[in-house]
């Protein structure tokens, strides 16, 4: 019998590694924090006293672009 690559359990026809969706989570939340923590640093970057309303702006757009580009390089889980 086959046995998974990752958890080295046997791998059946209805096979999940344990644990699996804990790791996904975690990902995206690291990729999405990540997206945050540039975009508003970017905006402090590029103004001096940049407005509240940028900075939150600018971080949303950080996170849509970070799991954007996560998603279209392919890590998949």
């Amino acid at each position: 019998m086959a046995t998974c690559p990752r958890c080295l359990g046997p791998l059946t026809e209805n096979h999940r590694c344990p644990g699996a969706a804990f790791r996904r989570i975690v990902y995206a939340l690291a990729v999405i924090t990540t997206g945050i923590l540039v975009g508003g640093l970017s905006a402090w970057l590029i103004t001096d006293r940049p407005e509240p309303a940028l900075v939150l702006a600018a971080s949303a757009l950080g996170a849509v672009l970070a799991k954007a580009v996560s998603e279209a390089v392919g890590r998949k889980w």
